[in-house]
């Protein structure tokens, strides 16, 4: 196996620059242009597809939620409490896709929300509920709405034939119960309750949170479609390891079309859990004991029959669920109970705190360091700077589209130290195009033509830029997970565009510059190309700023003698074999010698870098012998 010279390799800058475009620009467009048609954004739909990014509370406003907790077992609110407690419900509205919003403690007693942009009355409530999952076992269950008189009297035929409450109910007071399955449970009262309940009435389900563990209780489906009366509390959610959505498994290890939660449960709740499932499970198919109630805030989210005793604390709640709704119960459950209670205070829309006012001078800011960055480029690179202005009108608009593209797919709004991430971005993407233009000078000043400068220069800036923007994005990545709120919108950004930025300087930066190594313009190094060698002649006697930190220190020579040099080279000329057609003769001696090395020998071959440099030692050492000696005869 032979290694090629990585400047002899066939490079197709062509085809790397029509799957670059395809890639990272038409794809996500034409993606984004679908989803405004599938899923456009509007007022019912905030969170719908758009060509404009969704701005982040500081910028566009939102919904401000004061919500008061209060403690369930009737202790007093502490500031860990809430501070736990402002945790998960941050959890809890980054795991729904919304972000950028703004959690807060008020006076250690409130908790202040605020959610970007009109969120939906399932984003509100996902913020106010406390979450007390708690596993109760099914005593009987009938229809949640008010039946027709004939129906009425044949679903109280099969409650008496299942025998749930009717000789229960005889008993005006309840005994001491040690089953939890027991119906003595079911007293006059609660069967009164039960008859009572309509859970389609307007706020049936609303304010049910709060029951007594160790009591029966009458409750509705989250559905409003059936009503229960359920046993004690038999397992907490607080045991509840970990909470996963996804298709149910079926028979041979294949995968169903339903959707479900599965649960693992800690050591305690695994032991409890399966004892209750034991006994449930001996109740038999078909009989409504045979049900294992989950119970979110009063209300039973499902209720599913045992079919086998579960003993190693790993349970799936399978169901009526979509794929949306087994994810929100999902992420309630891997969230943990909140220990407390909310009460919402109040509910408001609040108007941006900064507003469009802020975003204009945030977007003025950055067209003036855009400006800035363009005429230091063109100043600096001549003609090749245009190469720059590209460059970054290109990350500029995958930077716009993928942004766009998270607004609409993960919720993502843009936040003002959002915009200040995309601002600084700018300088970090135009300092790669400053280490690569620098290192294809260095080797033009070593003699290489311009194709082989553009490919030994390459290989020597991508390894100085694959460090430094792995610094950037470590320091990203460090700064998002530490950080909250605005910072992380900074964070996510320059993360970003850093990513961006390598794709765009790879796929889409030297290619382009390949293909002008191949324009005369820039071969032969006009004098506006930013490549003149002439002018690269006067610069290595000058400091200059060589990207990513790293300054270039003159070589030890005057402007005099670099002058000189320069004007050999423009005129063509070689100070040992006269002109060279076709090539100048800067070797990138100066500093060593005053005079410049011939760039061919006396057969016409082309000299290396070793060979030229050797030949100025030579050049160097006679000058020298030549002076002593005429000293040595004048005395």
């Amino acid at each position: 196996m032979k290694l090629a010279n990585p400047s002899t390799r066939r490079s197709r800058p062509v085809r790397t620059l029509v799957v670059f475009a395809v890639l990272t620009m038409l794809l996500p467009l034409a993606g984004l242009v679908a989803g405004t048609f599938i899923d456009g954004r509007s007022a019912e739909n905030p969170d719908g597809a758009g060509f404009a990014p969704g701005l982040a509370l500081d910028l566009e406003g939102g919904t401000q939620i004061i919500l008061t907790p209060t403690a369930t077992d009737g202790s007093q609110i502490t500031d860990a409490t809430v501070s736990e407690a402002i945790n998960v419900i941050r959890q809890r509205i980054d795991a729904n896709g919304v972000t950028e919003a703004e959690i807060t403690s008020q006076g250690g007693q409130n908790i202040v929300v605020g959610i970007p942009g009109k969120p939906d009355e399932a984003t509100i409530a996902l913020v106010s509920q406390s979450a007390q999952m708690r596993f109760r076992p099914v005593l009987t269950i009938d229809y949640g709405f008010p039946l027709p008189e004939d129906e009425s009297e044949a679903a109280d035929d099969e409650t008496a034939d299942d025998a749930t409450a009717d000789d229960a109910a005889e008993e005006s007071e309840a005994p001491v119960i040690e089953n939890p399955s027991d119906l003595a449970q079911i007293t006059d009262e609660i069967q009164q309750q039960f008859d009572d309940l309509d859970c389609t009435a307007e706020g049936a389900l609303v304010g049910r949170g709060g029951d007594d563990p160790d009591a029966p209780l009458v409750t509705c489906s989250t559905d409003g479609l059936f009503k229960y009366i359920l046993g004690p509390v038999e397992v907490e959610g607080t045991h509840i390891k970990q909470a996963t959505s996804g298709l149910m498994p079926g028979p041979n290890n294949t995968v169903t079309n339903e959707w479900g939660v599965s649960l693992t449960l800690d050591s305690v709740g695994a032991e409890q859990f399966a004892v209750t499932s034991q006994r449930l499970y001996d109740f038999g198919d078909g009989n409504p004991q045979n049900q294992f109630a989950i119970v979110l805030d009063g209300n039973v989210v499902s209720a599913p029959g045992i079919n086998t005793p579960i003993r190693d604390g790993r349970a799936q709640i399978s169901g009526s669920f979509t794929r949306e709704s087994a994810a929100t119960l999902a992420n309630q459950l891997s969230f943990g109970a909140l220990p407390i209670q909310f009460e919402v205070q109040s509910q408001q829309e609040i108007s941006a705190t900064l507003g469009s006012e802020q975003l204009q001078k945030g977007i003025i800011a950055g067209l003036i360091g855009l400006v800035l960055v363009v005429v230091y480029s063109l100043f600096q690179y001549r003609t090749l700077g245009l190469l720059t202005v590209a460059s970054l009108v290109v990350a500029g608009v995958i930077t716009y589209v993928t942004i766009a593209l998270l607004s609409w797919g993960m919720g993502y709004r843009l936040s003002l130290p959002g915009v200040a991430g995309l601002i600084v971005a700018i300088g970090f993407t135009a300092d790669s195009f400053i280490v690569y233009f620098e290192r294809i000078r260095d080797e033009l000043r070593n003699g290489r033509t311009l194709h082989f400068a553009v490919q030994h220069g390459w290989q020597r800036a991508r390894r100085t830029i694959y460090a430094a923007k792995a610094v950037n994005l470590i320091s990203a990545v460090i700064l998002y997970f530490l950080a909250v709120g605005g910072v992380q919108g900074f964070a996510f950004t320059l993360g970003l565009t850093t990513v961006i930025d390598v794709m765009v300087v790879v796929w889409f930066t030297h290619p382009v510059m390949e293909l002008l190594a191949k324009v005369r313009f820039f071969r032969d190094g006009h004098i506006a190309s930013g490549l003149n060698r002439g002018r690269l002649a006067l610069t290595a006697a000058k400091p200059r700023y060589a990207g990513a930190g790293r300054v270039a220190m003159p070589a030890s020579v005057s402007e005099e003698a670099a002058a000189e040099v320069a004007s050999q080279v423009d005129a063509g000329v070689d100070a040992g074999t006269g002109p060279v057609a076709g090539e100048p003769a800067l070797v990138g001696a100066v500093g060593r010698s005053s005079l410049p090395a011939p760039a061919t020998d006396e057969t016409g071959r082309r000299l290396t870098i070793a060979e030229r440099r050797a030949a100025e030692r030579r050049a160097a050492a006679g000058t020298t012998g030549s002076g002593t000696a005429e000293n040595e005869e004048g005395r």
